[in-house]
């Protein structure tokens, strides 16, 4: 299977947890899914009443200059897990 493949699988099959992920893994699993699509964060920062959009922002902009390729790599690790703990 591709990377590709393996990030689209993950994709699929972090949606069969049994169990909420806590905020924390949640953040890191949207910052590496967007770091993978849409590269570095080049967005505004929300606005300081945006409080989630803040949390997700900067999580996503920590990652600046990690691959697409690594950001699948950590994403796929990240559901494995997940799926190993939460299920």
């Amino acid at each position: 299977m591709t990377l590709q493949e393996q990030f689209k699988d993950a994709q699929e099959r972090v949606r069969t947890l049994t169990k909420r992920p806590s905020n924390e893994e949640l953040l890191q699993l949207y910052a590496l899914f967007k770091q993978a699509t849409d590269g570095d964060n080049n967005t505004k920062k929300p606005g300081m009443f945006d409080m989630k959009g803040q949390f997700k922002w900067k999580t996503w902009k920590d990652l600046a200059g990690t691959s697409a390729d690594d950001a699948m790599n950590q994403y796929i690790k990240l559901v494995d897990s997940l799926l190993t703990k939460l299920n």
